[in-house]
């Protein structure tokens, strides 16, 4: 017996409904012009509340983020600021633009660690709400995705925060700021490496398999944990250490310093701006360490002054 049914295809509703894109094309468009309107409204928001909080505003806000407690709860005063920071961050739901717009208000980088955990964890309220406008079938499973974002970074600080000695981010943030103040490119590098390098790196050695993760991580994370041990060891107690390791020298220069590498760039950023775009030329001021500069000592006695002064700048 024939039985013969008539199918109804229906064209899906999108932006490339009409264009012969195959779906990865459609795909890849349709993400970056996504992460240009994020990335783009971000920053106006951000450039808005930063015109927001000028002149008196500024004032007030700066004087009550860095006063601490008076004496007996002084130690206090950095968990206040975490509850701080998470209220805030909820009250904007974007920690983004919350770290963005508060930087050039904190005193020091001491206050700055606690409202930054405080707007770490006040991020996953966003899951949490999201999680909960679920339907009732989902409820559970995205309510335990939501909790495990927040737990996570409540571990977070509990682990880097109460004991001061495990407040290791402000002293590799210090460690950074003061490299990238030195050498302007180190911050593009920086994140370069850390975001897109290394998480490549990661899932690709994930897809070959576990055996091949444990063969490259384990001697990468053993030849990390030996680096740092030496380092602090040459800082802390350097004459428990052989002579030979009680400095990097014995390594060629580009394993231990970055000078090599500076000089690269500074070229290469010389010889863009000469011979290339304008582009390249603003990439140059921007990333090419500031110049030092030192007044003659006869222009000082000439001035009156006295020689051993030094500029401001």
């Amino acid at each position: 017996m024939n039985t013969t049914f008539t199918e109804y295809q229906q064209k899906c509703k999108h932006l490339f409904v009409n264009i012969t894109l195959p779906d990865l094309a459609v795909g890849l468009i349709l993400l970056v012009l996504s992460l240009l309107i994020l990335c783009t409204f971000l920053i106006l928001i951000v450039k808005l509340l930063n015109s927001m909080l000028k002149g008196q505003v500024a004032v007030v806000i700066k004087k009550m983020l860095n006063t601490d407690l008076p004496y007996p709860f002084a130690w206090g005063t950095g968990y206040i600021a975490i509850f701080v920071g998470a209220g805030m961050t909820f009250l904007v739901q974007s920690s983004s633009v919350f770290t963005s717009a508060l930087t050039p208000l904190v005193g020091n980088l001491e206050r700055a660690y606690p409202l930054t955990l405080g707007a770490n964890m006040g991020t996953t309220t966003t899951a949490v709400l999201a999680a909960m406008a679920s339907p009732g079938d989902k409820l559970a499973n995205s309510l335990q995705i939501a909790l495990c974002h927040f737990f996570f970074n409540i571990m977070g600080i509990l682990l880097w925060y109460p004991i001061p000695f495990m407040r290791v981010p402000i002293r590799l943030a210090r460690g950074l700021g003061n490299k990238t103040a030195k050498y302007r490119w180190f911050a593009a590098l920086y994140l370069f490496l850390c975001f897109v390098i290394l998480p490549l790196s990661v899932f690709g050695l994930s897809l070959a398999g576990w055996q091949v993760v444990v063969g490259v991580g384990v001697p990468v994370i053993a030849l990390i944990v030996v680096v740092v041990i030496i380092s602090v060891m040459q800082s802390r107690c350097p004459r428990y250490l052989p002579k030979v390791l009680r400095t990097w020298d014995f390594l060629p220069q580009p394993l231990h310093s970055t000078a090599p590498m500076d000089r690269v760039v500074t070229s290469s950023m010389l010889f863009c701006g000469r011979h290339c775009c304008c582009c390249c030329r603003w990439a140059r001021s921007r990333f090419a360490a500031p110049p030092h500069r030192e007044e003659p000592v006869e222009v000082a006695r000439a001035s009156g002054q006295d020689a051993s002064w030094t500029p401001p700048w």
